[in-house]
């Protein structure tokens, strides 16, 4: 298979384009777009201009769908421009797949959701943007698609389609309105954090991710948060996704997996403090030397070794970078590099079997875990704590964790946070680490309405 690149002129940013390709979506009655932004597949940007994403029996094996001579699985491109990604699979895997308890409380939303496209429109690091596709694509397509990204930055008066009623890429003063914060009852998560600490003294487990989660009405399309949160944040790993069943806008800094060839990396992050303005400069450094933070990050990297070395050859799995004190949106993050060489023969799903969910996000020894959170948290993880991502026959894979990462459903969204348990936790700093993590996406959401909304606290499950 051959993929084919058409470079684009125009400057546009990748949320802009995004906007005009809902615009024409819902003007067409087309499936809705899909969006990776920040550092995926080199940098920049992966837009699917229209795309249906919905639920799989076996999530995991459609991700290998790439070996027959159905259309939409096509043979692994062979011939593929530097950079290029074409197409290929894009949606999440939930959390849910793999959570003990997935039986016991209903899910808001499927348990993952993937969709095929056989073209992108990319924009690279240095800001060009390319048509690809896996093969031949229709030439009216790639007009249309081409003059679409030109025309994004420009006003309605220049727009080829404003006759049409295009927002040409802005938005509105308000565009969106949230209602009253629902957040999660404190009390409890303190209760689950001293419950894990007691599972940590009995011996069994030595760390684990604690969560809850914040509701929020909604009125308005997830998919402008996303844009607007892509804007603000910059997040190294957003992704968007949506369909039938409700919209995904995961605003995460943290790599799950990136495989290209025989190569997976993966990035994980255990470590918080806030970083809010100059006044909190010296945390980067307060973080570095937290025997807490430190010793929870490289749990947290044996976690990723040893799920990569069940599938890695013998030997071949390392530590490029430990420890390092990165700036996020709101917050400082202790991160760290893990890279394996696998068999040639690996697949997808026999990489995803070993290594999901994230180590980051459930604790050591996992199995165990994974238990543990289901028997502690009372409100089951659906998307978030899983992965976001894209699955190309020509740049390969890469998902992030799906943290930062707001859930629309019914009116809905929900946002999830939590951090990293072990011996010497305290219930009350790992309660305020979860409101650090939740500020930015809960100012964004503010944003977007005339007034702020006052904040209520759920006593039960919220949503």
């Amino acid at each position: 298979m051959q993929v084919f690149t058409r470079s684009i002129v125009g400057g546009a940013s990748a949320e802009a384009v995004l906007r005009r390709l809902s615009d024409r979506a819902r003007r067409r009655g087309l499936p809705p777009p899909a969006a990776l932004t920040g550092d995926w597949f080199g940098g920049g940007a992966v837009l699917v201009p229209s795309v249906s994403i919905g639920p799989h029996d076996d999530p995991f094996a459609v991700l290998d769908a790439f070996d027959s001579d159905d259309a939409s699985s096509p043979t692994p491109a062979t011939d593929a421009p530097e950079g290029a990604v074409g197409g290929g699979w894009i949606g999440y895997l939930g959390y849910g797949l793999t959570d003990p308890g997935r039986h016991a409380q209903p899910r808001r939303m499927p348990l993952s959701a993937w969709g095929w496209t056989d073209h992108v429109l990319r924009r690279d690091r240095d800001g060009q943007w390319w048509f690809e596709s896996l093969g031949p694509a229709d030439p009216a397509l790639i007009d249309e698609l081409t003059a679409l990204v030109s025309y994004a930055d420009l006003g309605s008066s220049t727009d080829p389609d404003s006759h049409l009623g295009s927002s040409a890429g802005g938005s509105s003063d308000s565009p969106w309105r949230v209602g009253p914060v629902r957040q999660p009852d404190a009390d409890l998560h303190r209760k689950a954090v001293r419950g894990c600490v007691e599972q940590i003294a009995a011996g069994e487990i030595f760390q684990a991710n604690i969560c809850s989660r914040f509701a929020v009405p909604f009125t308005g399309d997830p998919l402008e948060v996303f844009a607007a949160g892509s804007e603000r944040f910059r997040p190294a790993r957003a992704a968007y996704v949506a369909g039938d069943w409700g919209a995904v806008a995961s605003l995460s800094p943290e790599l799950f997996l990136a495989r290209r060839g025989d190569v997976v990396h993966s990035s994980p992050i255990k470590g918080t403090l806030p970083r809010r303005g100059p006044q909190d400069d010296g945390n980067a450094e307060l973080l570095r030397a937290s025997a807490k933070d430190v010793a929870e990050n490289v749990m947290i990297v044996d976690m990723a070794r040893n799920d990569l070395g069940r599938v890695a050859s013998t030997g071949r799995v390392t530590v490029p970078k430990l420890l390092d004190v990165q700036p996020h949106p709101g917050v400082w993050h202790l991160v760290s590099d893990v890279r394996a060489e696998v068999p040639a023969g690996l697949s997808n799903s026999q990489l995803l079997e070993a290594a999901f969910p994230p180590a980051s996000v459930t604790g050591a020894p996992k199995v165990r875990a994974l238990e543990v959170i289901a028997e502690l948290e009372d409100i089951a993880r659906d998307v978030y704590c899983g992965a976001v991502g894209m699955v190309s026959p020509a740049a390969g894979l890469e998902l992030n964790v799906a943290i930062r990462t707001l859930e629309y459903t019914d009116g809905v969204l929900h946002l999830g946070v939590g951090g990293g348990i072990t011996a010497d936790s305290d219930p009350e700093r790992e309660w305020q680490e979860c409101l650090t993590k939740a500020a930015p996406l809960l100012s964004l959401l503010r944003s977007g309405t005339s007034g702020p909304p006052t904040t209520k606290t759920a006593t039960s499950a919220p949503g």
